[in-house]
């Protein structure tokens, strides 16, 4: 049962107190460091008393989340009764912060970063696109969860301005390469998971070891430059076309905080090998949308992951890869098997051949500059309402001019 709160709540908020999520915030006059979001107020863990008080302390989540889960747990149980008992209120209060008085920074040091392709009908639809006189799927991909490394050092807070990448371009027949702006610049509603507690080079974890490992869960966006990816990408599949950005979410919602989500996976077939078979396998049920210069362009649907996160786990560390404090692993694009239900414009507009109609009346195939993205997503709580994700904003910003440093 919930308990009832003593800060005021506004029912819809999404961010209640069965939720609680983590961010890093700073203002005028203080250094940077943890709170914890209730309704449209932050409240500063380094001024209440709370476990592990000198972690929460720092400009970062990862001291508090190497500590595991007993003190994820702990840490939860004592915020939550800061903000319900009332003799509590007194001292707790004068540390809520309004979030229009603070300016929200990457919550956490991201480690290593692995993006993964989860989703059936996204790489069906992808590679229809891509590959159209052969087969959707890779050979691969029913047998393991494909995915790649990304670049840690392009892992941005959301409201992070996005500036569209320079790179090669192959245009059609003998032509050859060029160097210049993508021009199909792309975004990817996707999900992440942050790694608390690490694990041993060389012991692979299995799936149902996943709350031992991860703390929370983010949305994130894996802005892709669809024609530099698509001259780059074979044989060793995306670089420059996916390292230039990737947006998460201010606010790390604890996987606790989403045990009313979890729903059963959809069947695979064939079945998984044993090493990636989970005893009790589960998916989250995350309502996802994504706007663009705001217009609701998509609905994915979350739930309908062909591959599973402990499998995505089990499968990351399955060749010995160990896992790091700040680890960030993402789900791959989420779409569904409707056409208003994919996660990215690729998909949306066919290739760039069915052009999509924004309210302003606007046609739209790729991003162009100006252009705003955002993602949300709301998952059934504990108590009364939604949990709402931490939204992930960004603005496209021009290509720097690179003709100066070529001479020209």
């Amino acid at each position: 049962m919930t308990r009832r709160c003593w800060v005021d709540v506004p029912h819809d908020s999404g961010f209640g107190i069965d939720h609680l999520p983590y961010g890093v915030f700073g203002r005028p006059g203080h250094e940077p460091r943890c709170g914890v979001r209730i309704g449209d107020r932050v409240l500063d863990l380094s001024l209440v008393s709370v476990p592990h008080g000198a972690d929460l302390a720092r400009p970062s989540l990862n001291a508090f989340l190497s500590r595991g889960p007993a003190a994820w747990t702990e840490l939860r149980e004592r915020v939550t009764e800061l903000l319900t008992e009332a003799s509590f209120r007194d001292s707790v209060e004068p540390h809520l912060i309004p979030l229009a008085d603070v300016r929200l920074s990457l919550p956490w040091q991201v480690a290593d970063y692995v993006d993964f392709y989860s989703s059936v009908h996204h790489a069906e639809n992808v590679g229809r696109i891509f590959r159209p006189d052969a087969p959707a799927l890779p050979a691969a991909w029913r047998h393991l969860p494909i995915g790649y490394h990304g670049r840690a050092g392009t892992v941005v807070v959301s409201g992070t301005p996005v500036v569209r990448p320079n790179g090669q371009r192959k245009p059609a027949g003998d032509t050859p390469p060029e160097f210049g702006p993508t021009r199909r610049l792309d975004v990817e509603a996707e999900v992440g998971f942050v790694v608390g507690t690490p694990s041993q080079l060389g012991v692979p974890v299995p799936a149902e070891a996943f709350a031992d490992h991860v703390f929370g869960v983010v949305l994130l966006n894996d802005w892709s430059a669809r024609d530099i990816q698509a001259f780059e990408y074979t044989p060793l599949g995306p670089f420059l076309g996916k390292s230039f950005a990737t947006s998460v979410s201010a606010w790390v919602t604890p996987l606790a905080a989403l045990g009313a989500a979890r729903v059963a996976p959809p069947p695979q077939d064939p079945p998984a090998l044993p090493h990636l078979r989970d005893p009790d396998p589960w998916a989250l049920d995350l309502r996802m949308e994504v706007e663009l210069a705001g217009t609701v362009v998509s609905r994915p649907p979350f739930a309908g992951m062909y591959w599973t996160p402990g499998q995505q786990l089990a499968h990351l560390t399955s060749g010995g890869a160990s896992l790091r404090t700040g680890d960030l692993f993402a789900s791959g694009t989420v779409s569904g098997p409707e056409p208003d239900q994919r996660g990215s414009l690729l998909e949306l507009s066919w290739g760039g051949a069915e052009p999509l109609r924004l309210a302003t009346g606007r046609e739209v195939t790729f991003l162009e500059d100006g252009d705003t993205v955002v993602l949300r997503a709301r998952a059934d709580g504990a108590g009364p309402g939604s949990l709402a994700l931490g939204e992930v904003t960004g603005t496209v910003l021009p290509a720097p001019d690179l003709s100066a440093r070529r001479g020209s």
